[in-house]
């Protein structure tokens, strides 16, 4: 009777996907079982995956060692060792197996080794250090044609990243970074990446995986605030320096100024600052929920659903109301629509005045940009002479860490500056009219609101037949 063996195989990368490289394997070793008088029980396939890096699960060749454990198959036949294994861990399980059940097959196309004696074992495990060796010799060798194709400001290859059409790299997809600046204007705005995110989901924006419309938290702030946006070149995850400590700039079109893209990211670090629970829900619900005050003990108040209404009832569905829970003086209250609409009103009335009567240019420069240049003029040539060998290291690494440390704090009050000045452009952009506020995120039509006012002081109505007075509603306008 034939003895039941698997056939293993495996090839690192399948660019076209097609698997003919497997194909090639199976039809190999199952030529070699036929001469062999073997017969194929099961085909285990690992196509598209490394054998050589350490966090790669192959889950056929996992399987293949539980069923070889369990008595399943009597053997395996590879097209070569290296298939199986490049890592000394991987064949000392292999070998445990082999040791544990004595009258295991093994066979390859390219040369047999008896993996059930000592000599064999021996051999395997020389065979494999050099093939574990050839695999970490080639790393070597990408990892640095890749830094230096990064240090050159091109692409390293791979999917391009949203923003960027999917068949260069290096040509902006005017769709997508539309999406982009759509979503940076609304942080800029005060809007939580949390509803960015709710709505791409929603959309189909942002590339999901195939199969689902699933779009990570993290994804999309990473999409928003990527230094490739700004024409800097990233390599592992940081922004890649020139020699001179210089970002190094890519060679493909960008979507934002640096300006641009320094004031989100100072937007978005702002907020987790603010808000070190970044993820959970924290928007409010109701629009002058924290801006509103009561009139007689000044405390927040906050929005209310109210319990009777039902859908089709001409009751108020939410109201504002001083609470005693949360320390007021629980005897103010207002229904919540009129409160809103009016102010609504009032605030996008003093937005159209105050634009009119502004002449002033919209554009202002950081009043410090020669001083950070002179700084890092100054780093430039501290580095050129310790490179020169007109200084010595020692004197560099002595005034080197005082003008990295004011270069770090220039810029980064330089893109708190642009975060200001493009959040003030930002807020009510293109909001003319009652509904388009009404349209927007909870987060923007706050921030547009609290552009104009500090707050909203509700007075009490008093006694007597309850009829909305505009009178009673008092907002503080900011100077």
């Amino acid at each position: 009777m034939a003895r039941k063996v698997a056939i293993y195989t495996r090839i690192s990368r399948d660019d076209e996907g097609d698997g003919l490289g497997v194909a090639r394997q199976r039809q190999d070793c199952e030529r070699l079982a036929d001469l062999r008088g073997l017969s194929v029980a099961k085909i285990y396939e690992d196509n598209d995956v490394s054998a050589y890096k350490r966090n790669v699960l192959r889950p056929e060749f996992e399987l293949m060692l539980s069923d070889l454990t369990a008595g399943l198959i009597d053997g395996v036949v590879s097209y070569d060792l290296d298939r199986l294994a490049r890592q000394p861990k991987d064949l000392e399980r292999l070998i445990e197996v082999f040791e544990t059940r004595k009258r295991l097959t093994f066979v390859t196309v390219t040369n047999d080794i008896d993996l059930s004696s000592a000599d064999g074992r021996t051999m395997a495990r020389v065979m494999v250090a050099f093939a574990n060796k050839s695999s970490h010799d080639a790393a070597r060798r990408i990892k640095r044609k890749h830094l230096e194709l990064a240090m050159k400001g091109k692409s390293s290859g791979g999917p391009s990243p949203y923003g960027w059409q999917k068949n260069d790299p290096n040509k902006v997809d005017p769709e997508a970074a539309r999406h982009i600046r759509d979503a940076q204007r609304e942080i800029l705005a005060g809007v939580r990446i949390g509803t960015i995110r709710t709505r791409w989901q929603a959309e189909g924006i942002g590339r999901p995986r195939e199969g689902t419309k699933r779009v990570s938290h993290n994804h999309v702030e990473l999409m928003v605030t990527s230094p490739r946006l700004c024409g800097y070149r990233i390599y592992h995850g940081e922004i890649l320096l020139s020699d001179d400590g210089e970002p190094v700039i890519g060679e493909w079109e960008t979507i934002n100024t640096i300006e641009e893209w320094e004031a989100v990211c100072a937007a978005v670090a702002e907020r987790k600052q603010a808000n070190p629970n970044v993820g959970r829900p924290v928007a409010r619900k109701y629009l002058l929920s924290g801006i509103a005050r009561c009139g007689l003990c000044h405390t927040k108040i906050r929005g209310q659903n109210n319990r009777l209404w039902k859908p089709g009832s001409k009751a108020s569905k939410y109201s504002y109301q001083c609470s005693v829970v949360n320390g007021g003086c629980g005897k103010v209250g207002r229904v919540g629509e009129p409160v809103e609409d009016l102010i609504i009103d009032l605030v996008l009335e003093e937005q159209r005045q105050r634009a009119a009567e502004d002449s002033s240019p919209t554009t202002v420069e950081w009043p410090q940009e020669a001083e950070l240049k002179a700084v890092s003029d100054d780093i430039k040539a501290l580095t050129s002479a310790a490179n020169n060998r007109e200084i010595t290291m020692s004197s560099l690494l002595q005034l080197l860490p005082d003008l990295e440390r004011r270069r770090d704090e220039l810029k980064l009050e330089r893109a708190r500056f642009h975060r200001k000045a493009k959040r003030a452009e930002s807020v009510s952009d293109g909001v003319k009219s009652r509904q388009q506020l009404r349209d927007l995120p909870i987060e923007r039509q706050q921030e547009i609101l609290l552009h104009s006012l500090s707050a909203v002081v509700i007075h009490p109505a008093g006694r007597g037949k309850r009829v909305f007075n505009p009178d009673l509603i008092e907002p503080i306008w900011r100077e």
